[in-house]
């Protein structure tokens, strides 16, 4: 089993831009591509796990997460490192497209995104991190058996606690999430090593 990095996408991977499924405004936020370059380089694979109830409420459809993911995986590619995957909630209780509109498990803060990605992968999740810039994201994480960095950038506005909800640490910004994730596990295959 490998560890992993789930990266929330607006926000944290990217600029926050509401319901954006444009190539052309998907662009890494400042201080990406080192922080991942970092993370890739300890072992720890990178996926993408994103609520995206713009799909629900009838803003894009389903496929446009196809073109985003390919994107993405575009943009990673040619900065040296890979991208494991990309997982996405298309559901939301007040939806208008009948089919998404529905109480999921995988609409963070439920863990089920991450899970699934898990078993898709082979992932240890208690080897692994998520990093997000709101507390949902944090409580996925924590449900799912991760640790979680939360990024503060001003995305979080709410800031309602919760059992699951205090963040392992609090960052700037990617890089600094990525040190400090590099710091706290200083060999990532530990807990991995020990299980086998």
């Amino acid at each position: 089993m490998r560890p992993a990095v789930f990266l929330d996408k607006d926000g944290t991977l990217i600029e926050n831009v509401p319901y954006n499924v444009d190539r052309t405004r998907i662009e890494l936020r400042p201080g990406a591509i080192g922080s991942l370059l970092l993370l890739s380089g300890l072992g720890y694979e990178l996926f993408v796990v994103s609520n995206q109830p713009g799909v629900a409420l009838g803003r894009f459809p389903m496929g446009a997460l196809d073109a985003v993911e390919e994107h993405l995986n575009d943009l990673f590619l040619a900065r040296g490192f890979r991208l494991s995957g990309c997982y996405w909630c298309p559901h939301h209780p007040d939806g208008v497209v009948p089919e998404y509109k529905l109480i999921c498990a995988c609409r963070k803060p439920m863990p089920g995104l991450l899970q699934m990605a898990a078993l898709e992968h082979d992932i240890d999740l208690s080897a692994s991190w998520i990093v997000g810039d709101i507390l949902d994201d944090i409580e996925a994480g924590h449900r799912a058996g991760c640790r979680a960095v939360l990024l503060d950038v001003g995305n979080e506005t709410e800031w309602v606690g919760g059992p699951y909800r205090r963040p392992d640490f609090v960052a700037r910004n990617l890089l600094d999430a990525a040190t400090y994730i590099m710091d706290a596990s200083a060999s990532p295959w530990a807990n991995a090593g020990e299980a086998a």
